[in-house]
């Protein structure tokens, strides 16, 4: 460890976060499963392979346009699921609330979360409550696990994106960040932006179903689309070009990045995926992700090159490129 105190920036996930990650959990919990550093781990059991995953949410605020904490918990899990090829089928929830909470508010996170659960298709079977005293926790936290089948046939990893592969996003960046952000600092712009929370478990079956050439899944979160694709780059020892000029990203979005001095690359997005897919594949991959409710601002939006492996560099707008670095710290804690 590089610290001897632990930083917002250690739940950034960028580079800090992935210091903690190499030189703390991967040497104290070591095994072939875990060092995979997927969006979950993908399980063998007589044959049948499983997709497991689990993540905790603190966001602040937890009430924000298009969602709050709870219909975020379960489409999050359900989408890192989704990331790992497996079809989600079952979810826990642990929810940690601090005494004096309103339990109207928690009907309401608790009601969203079941409708959530309801259109993802998954079913939430177990869960645990603890209650905490005053100050000892900000409002509430969720900590929400899911399993998933991966059917067969579908192999999909961070370290498995292969030059020619094109690169799809199934649409605009950086939504949840700016929204979360501009609630929380109470700042007031005639946007209309929205939150893009949203469970993206329908969209990859319905990708499946036209190919099975998709290489890689990535929901990019934490760390925004250019911290998911350095880690690609990294897993897979390939180059990564992308095309600034290519990205979806809504002009009320930009104004207020430009405007706070925000890169949307590394904002964080809750409802968005990338997808690597060979390149005979990616127009009908593009197709059918723009048919999906979900999808309808879908792009390519680069390829994968034998060039400067393990780098990901954008062509500007102007003609020039630039390398895009992973994260380093932290632009907005508790995002997610």
């Amino acid at each position: 460890m590089k610290y001897d105190k632990i930083l917002l920036d250690h739940g950034s996930g960028g580079k800090v976060s992935h210091n903690l990650t190499a030189a703390m959990m991967l040497p104290a919990f070591d095994n072939p499963i875990l060092a995979q550093l997927n969006d979950g781990a993908i399980l063998e059991f007589d044959g049948q392979r499983i997709a497991f995953s689990t993540d905790s949410y603190t966001v602040d605020p937890i009430f924000f346009p298009g969602g709050n904490i709870g219909d975020l918990a379960i489409n999050g899990t359900v989408n890192d699921v989704a990331m790992c090829g497996g079809q989600p089928l079952y979810l826990s929830v642990g929810l940690i609330i601090e005494e004096g909470f309103p339990v109207r508010d928690l009907e309401t996170i608790v009601g969203e979360m079941g409708r959530a659960a309801g259109r993802a298709g998954v079913s939430v079977v177990t869960g645990d409550t603890k209650v905490v005293p005053k100050g000892a926790v900000d409002k509430i936290f969720i900590n929400t696990s899911g399993l998933g089948l991966i059917p067969p046939g579908v192999e999909v990893a961070s370290h498995r994106a292969r030059p020619g592969d094109r690169i799809i996003l199934s649409g605009t960046i950086a939504d949840h960040g700016i929204t979360v952000l501009t609630q929380r600092e109470g700042l007031s712009f005639d946007s209309g932006v929205t939150s893009d929370t949203a469970p993206l478990n329908h969209m990859v079956d319905q990708m499946f179903a036209v190919s099975n050439a998709i290489h890689v899944l990535r929901d990019p979160t934490r760390g925004g689309v250019g911290t998911a694709l350095n880690e690609i780059a990294e897993k897979s020892a390939a180059g990564i070009r992308i095309f600034e000029e290519q990205i979806p990203l809504h002009k009320e979005v930009a104004a207020i990045c430009e405007l706070l001095g925000f890169d949307p690359l590394y904002l964080a997005n809750e409802g968005k995926l990338l997808a690597f897919v060979a390149e005979a594949d990616s127009d009908e991959v593009l197709s059918t992700v723009r048919r999906n409710p979900f999808g309808r601002d879908a792009a390519v939006i680069g390829e994968v090159v034998s060039e400067h492996p393990g780098r990901v560099v954008m062509e500007t707008r102007i003609g020039g490129s630039r390398i895009v670095d992973m994260l380093a710290g932290e632009q907005l804690p508790r995002i997610c």
